[in-house]
């Protein structure tokens, strides 16, 4: 388009069409040195933003003295204020660095939000854009990824709100509801095979790990985690550190644990089950697998997470523990959490309920025969 001359140094203009009308209008134009290179920059429409060429060049010598900004660099400083999802996710990462499982969610970020939402701010997102998500995801991956990915975006865009960088959604993310609670059990004759395995496994770390787990339920990262100091013989406690919940708990160190740990070997580690160089464990999925399939057990048989489910169902079954007491014992933050073996400790108190009908039927029917007895010799 044709350059048109101001009275103004370094000002121009061109006619284009008007915006939403008919007719022209011009568009300003300057031109300066800076730096030792030549700047040309639009600096505004004589209608849409009441330009003028006099407005333009005092633009002009603004931009040659530093103190004002270009509009493209106000573009890329307003971009920046803006707390779209992927900037609101790099604070919310850099803040809870200490959370466990962060470097999952980072994958679940990466693979499956920035691409389509990461630009957006949170009021921008509308209920069709979560719609989308979901019915995308639901294509190729399973209703608890999808699950976990929504609800990350969830927690993202609350952490935003309420730390006051940016409003919330306008609407609430519907989460999936997904029937995963898998409650793992083992029948007396695998428990058997199980112990055997452990027993002649060659690796002592991965078995008295095994056993660890099924003697007190503890969790494989606690378990991974545990240190020598975290062992109270004396007093017979077990100190469970930032498990979970984020809480400390202590659970007792029963009879067969304290044998177990004696025998342990110990090494220069802090850990009791230590990984190489004697740093904190990360895996042990190789050596427990083999031990799995030694014992013939499922395949879908989470070893380590089974033997809590495990430790967990041989109290609630015996009838001898209430839901409360096996809460504390699993570490659980919330009753909901137990909740999922009351019905193996409903089925003991049926048995024990069913055990008294039987012992006082018996001595109903006992008396009734002594009397029949009785009255038998007295020829009645």
């Amino acid at each position: 388009m044709k350059r048109h001359k101001t009275r103004y140094p370094g000002v121009f203009y061109r006619e284009v069409g008007r915006l939403g009308g008919p007719g022209n209008e011009k568009v300003y134009y300057i031109v300066f040195k800076k730096g030792g290179k030549v700047h040309e920059e639009k600096v505004g429409r004589q209608l849409a933003d009441d330009m003028t060429a006099a407005r333009a060049a005092r633009i002009r010598g603004e931009r040659i003295e530093g103190k004002r900004l270009s509009r493209k660099e106000v573009r890329e400083a307003q971009a920046v204020t803006k707390w779209t999802v992927d900037r609101l996710w790099q604070e919310y990462s850099a803040q809870k660095h200490y959370i466990k499982g962060l470097k999952v969610d980072r994958g679940r970020y990466e693979n499956y939000l920035k691409r389509g939402l990461g630009h957006k701010e949170p009021l921008s997102i509308a209920q069709l854009d979560i719609d989308r998500l979901r019915i995308g995801l639901a294509k190729t991956r399973k209703p608890q990824t999808v699950k976990h990915v929504l609800a990350l975006l969830n927690r993202i865009i609350n952490f935003g709100a309420k730390k006051g960088l940016c409003p919330g959604l306008s609407f609430k993310i519907e989460l999936p509801k997904v029937q995963n609670k898998k409650t793992e059990d083992l029948t007396p004759e695998q428990l058997t095979r199980l112990l055997e395995a452990v027993e002649q496994d060659p690796n002592i770390q991965a078995a008295n790990l095994m056993k660890m787990a099924l003697f007190t339920g503890m969790r494989r990262g606690e378990l991974f985690k545990l240190k020598w100091e975290d062992l109270d013989f004396d007093r017979g406690f077990i100190h469970i550190r930032n498990p979970k919940g984020g809480q400390d708990h202590k659970i007792p160190l029963n009879p067969a644990v304290h044998q177990l740990l004696l025998a342990h070997p110990r090494t220069d580690s802090l850990f009791v089950f230590p990984g190489r160089q004697g740093k904190q464990r990360t895996d042990i999925n190789k050596q427990v697998s083999r031990i799995k399939a030694a014992a013939g057990l499922p395949k879908d048989f989470r070893a380590l997470h089974g033997l809590r489910h495990t430790y967990a169902s041989m109290l609630a079954s015996s009838g001898q523990v209430d839901l409360y007491t096996l809460q504390k014992l699993l570490t659980h933050q919330s009753p909901a959490m137990t909740q999922r073996y009351a019905h193996l400790r409903d089925q003991a108190l049926r048995r024990a309920s069913n055990l008294a009908g039987d012992l006082i039927s018996q001595a109903i029917n006992r008396n009734k025969s002594i009397e029949a007895v009785v009255s038998e010799g007295r020829g009645e």
